[in-house]
Parts: structure tokens; C-alpha cells; sequence
């Protein structure tokens, strides 16, 4: 049978080494090192030994590397009874050739791992965190998104300055620039403290690199994340809390997530970039407070919100996440309305506008059931069939109000008002925003006409008032 060893060089040290990894090494067996950059090697020299540094070098990718010293080992196997390979620090961190062989079952390939301390192991003890848990993350996979400052982090391998310009970035969209991080050196067991500014100007990157980063305590910097929120939260609905968080419900809560929305989108009318974070943090309070409730309850937590709506995108983009084409946004709506009635099973028109949230505003709602309408072709050709439309409903609004029929009124007006909101989406114009900005023109207008007045408006003649109306169109 043959046999392929394993070997982890562990951190530096070969009186380190178990006396079966020094009998491999010394031995006559071929060795293949996956580098020679490691301390073992300058100190020692050892018969039939190769090494991998030459791919690392010529290679465009790690993948490649990995999967070209797959190849020549297994290739060595086809003629030698026993090969050897040599990894820096231990087998089970990270190595892709090591995972790769260890979960292979062959009958005729026996594969024993001799394992020493693993480079992650020694930064840990190199980095003196007294924190309970730590985080851990490869340099080269290094994102915004993973990081908690609430958590210390090693960053594994900074192998060169292209590697450690990126994790600054990633790290400065977080942490501020003077916070310290601790650059470890494994083999050498240096440690050194730096700003995080100055990670990038540093020299003698390699892959026994490994960044601490100590975390932040949050009433020193202000800063907070989605973790902090549900615990603020939780402690709110908590005995200790606020009598009136503790009090509200589902149903409680509709006019706030409604209040919150609404002014979500006031603050972007206004172009108010401040009032806008604020708003969506109100917002995403209504997300967390919901979650909360419904945790307590039993029924789902903030996690199944997050999986549901990640899982949504997932499926409804296939034009991005799997093979389907989307030649543009149309396409892409097509696709999206596609996959949606196939979710909820809606195999007739008016199954998706009995759907469309009754909770919507009258205009919006109204909005959409047309949409819906013209997507199976019940639309005018053009937008003139929608205007000659308008012109019928006001005709019929007029007869309905001399008949003095306040419901058949009522009725005639709600038609006029379905057919201007039909004219709206010829023109791809959101009826509800077309009529928030003349709401905001009119309180603006008024304003004028209260500032420009010389007696209170009681005491003015409409012909005053509209006077002062008309100059304010130019203000």
C-alpha cells in the first residue's frame, strides 16, 4: 500500500517536532515542501527534498497552485511507495492539498497526517487576547461585511503589500485610522504595534503575517451595529426596561412602521442626506422591534427575516446568481414578476391584484392593478386612449355631481381618479409622489401669501390672496 505523509513543520522550531516528523524528514523518502521559506529549512538540509515555491511564483491563482501540487503528488505516488508532504505550521489550518488527500478514500492510499502547532494557534498566544471569543479571517477574503468590532480579529497570511492595502480598506470602513493593530510574525515571533493608517507602508510581507485587531468598546467611539441594536432591544422588552416597549404588539405598531416609512421618504424628497440616516435607523428600529416580539412569541427571529429576504434575492435574480439571461431592466422585471407568481402560485391576473397590499396608498394601489391589467395586454395601445379616458370619466363626474347623487358622485370621482393615475403610468410618473411635491408646492406657496400679507388673511379678498398667490410662482 502505498503511503502519503502529512507532515505540519509547526512554527519554527524542529525540537518542536514529534520524532516521527523528524525520521520523515531525515529520512530517505521524497520530500515535497510546500514552501522553503520556513526557519526548519535554513538550519537543516534534508536529502530528496523539493519544494513548491516556483508555482507560488508563476501561478495566477492560489486555486492553481494548489490544484498543480495535487497533481504532482499524486503523480509521485503512481511510482514512489512513499512520499512525503511538508506544510508550514499544521495540516488542518487551511492547507487545500492537505484537506483535499485527507478526505479521499482509496484502497490502496493510506494517508497519515502528523500534525504540529498550527500558525493560527501561535498568533492567538502571540496576541495576548483575554477575550472569550475571537474572530478569525483569511486576508484574502477579507470583507467589510465580516468584521465585528465589537470582537477581536486575527487576519491570517498578510503575504504581500496588494493583500494588506485591501484589508486596510476593508478595516477603515469600520475602525479609525489611529487604532492600533498588532502585526505578528509567526516564524520570527515578533510582534510590533502600528496605527492602522500605517499597515500598507510596512515591509516584509509573507505568509507567516497575521494582523491582530483588538476590539472596540463601544462608548468610547460611538459606533454601533445591528448586534448592539437587538440587544438594546432586548433589554427594552426586558423587566428592567421601558414600561411602554414592553407593552407593544404587532398591531401596536402599524402606524409607527407606517410614520417611519413615510418619513424615510420625506427625508430623500428633501434631499436631507443627515435626516435620511437617522429616519432609515427609525425604520430599521420597526425591523428589529418586530423581530423581537415575534422571538418572544416564538414564532421567528430577526435571523429568519434576514434568511427569508437573502433567499428572495437569491432566487428572484438568476440573471446574476445562476445561468438565466436579462438583456436589460425590463428583462430583469420579467423575470422577477416570473418567479414571483410561480413562489405564490398566482395562475390568474386578478389572483396577483387581490395580492397587491390593500395597506398601499389608494393612488399607488391603483398604480399597480393597472400594471398588472396591461401586463396581460388589458391597456391602451397608447397614451391618447388614456386621455380621451380622463376626458369621458370627467363628463360622467359632471352629470353624477348635477344630479346631486353624492354616492354616485363619490363613485364618478374614483373613476377620474383611476383613469389620471392610468395616464400616470404612461407617463412612468408615481401618482403618490407627483401629488406629495404639489402638496409641498402648495404649503409653500401659502407661506409666501402669510409672509407677503399686510392684514391677517381673514381680512383679505380672495383677488388679494390669488394676487400674491401668482408672485409666489415666482419665488
Amino acid at each position: 500500500m502505498k503511503t502519503l505523509y502529512i507532515v505540519g513543520l509547526g512554527t519554527g522550531n524542529i525540537n518542536e517536532l514529534s520524532r516521527e516528523a523528524c525520521l520523515l524528514l531525515e529520512g530517505g523518502f521524497i520530500k515535497h515542501a510546500r514552501t522553503l521559506m520556513h526557519p526548519i529549512f535554513r538550519e537543516h538540509r534534508f536529502t530528496r527534498l523539493n519544494s513548491f515555491d516556483n508555482l507560488f511564483e508563476k501561478s495566477e491563482s492560489i486555486e492553481q497552485v494548489y490544484d498543480d501540487i495535487y497533481k504532482v503528488l499524486s503523480q509521485d505516488l503512481l511510482i514512489e511507495e512513499k512520499v512525503v508532504y511538508l506544510v508550514p505550521g499544521s495540516p488542518y489550518d487551511g492547507d487545500d492539498v492537505s484537506d483535499r488527500f485527507m478526505q479521499l478514500i482509496q484502497e490502496d492510499l493510506e494517508i497519515k497526517v502528523i500534525d504540529a502547532q498550527g500558525f493560527l494557534e501561535k498568533a492567538i498566544k502571540l496576541s495576548r487576547s483575554d477575550r472569550q471569543s475571537l474572530k478569525i479571517l483569511a486576508a484574502e477574503a477579507c470583507d467589510y461585511y465580516d468584521l465585528d468590532f465589537n470582537t477581536d480579529t486575527i487576519i491570517c497570511n498578510i503575504e504581500n503589500i496588494s493583500l494588506a492595502s485591501n484589508v486596510k480598506i476593508e478595516l477603515s470602513a469600520i475602525y479609525p485610522d489611529s487604532h492600533p493593530l498588532k502585526m505578528i510574525d509567526v516564524l520570527t515571533q515578533k510582534v510590533i504595534e502600528i496605527p492602522l493608517f500605517e499597515l500598507d507602508r510596512q515591509k516584509n510581507f509573507s505568509y507567516s503575517i497575521y494582523i491582530f485587531v483588538e476590539s472596540i468598546e463601544n462608548s468610547m467611539t460611538g459606533l454601533y451595529n445591528i448586534n448592539d441594536l437587538k440587544k438594546v432591544m432586548s433589554f427594552l422588552r426586558g423587566p428592567d426596561g421601558c414600561p411602554w416597549d414592553r407593552k407593544q404588539t404587532h398591531k401596536s405598531l402599524r402606524e409607527c412602521v407606517i410614520e417611519e416609512a413615510h418619513e424615510v421618504v420625506d427625508a430623500i424628497e428633501n434631499d436631507d442626506v443627515e435626516n435620511l440616516v437617522e429616519e432609515l435607523g427609525d425604520l430599521l428600529l420597526q425591523v428589529v422591534f418586530h423581530a423581537r416580539i415575534a422571538f418572544e412569541e416564538g414564532d421567528f427571529t430577526f435571523e429568519d427575516i434576514t434568511s427569508r429576504i437573502c433567499q428572495k434575492l437569491y432566487a428572484r435574480h438568476p440573471h446574476v446568481f445562476g445561468d438565466k439571461k436579462a438583456s436589460g431592466e425590463s428583462e430583469a422585471l420579467m423575470n422577477w414578476d416570473e418567479i414571483k407568481k410561480h413562489e405564490k402560485n398566482i395562475s390568474a391576473t386578478s389572483e396577483k391584484m387581490t395580492g397587491i397590499t390593500k395597506s398601499l396608498p389608494p393612488l399607488t394601489r391603483a398604480y399597480k392593478i393597472q400594471k398588472a391589467a396591461a401586463s396581460v395586454g388589458f391597456d391602451w395601445p397608447d397614451i391618447s386612449g388614456a386621455i380621451y379616458k380622463i376626458k369621458e370619466e370627467i363628463e360622467e363626474l359632471m352629470e353624477a355631481y348635477a344630479s346631486l347623487d353624492q354616492d354616485h358622485t363619490e363613485e364618478e370621482l374614483g373613476d377620474l381618479l383611476f383613469a389620471i393615475v392610468n395616464f400616470a403610468r404612461f407617463l412612468k410618473i408615481n401618482p403618490d409622489i407627483a401629488l406629495g411635491r404639489t402638496n409641498e408646492k402648495f404649503i409653500h406657496r401659502f407661506k409666501y401669501i402669510e409672509a407677503k400679507a399686510h392684514k391677517s388673511l381673514q381680512d383679505m379678498t380672495l383677488e388679494e390672496m390669488d394676487e400674491l398667490w401668482e408672485i409666489s410662482k415666482r419665488h
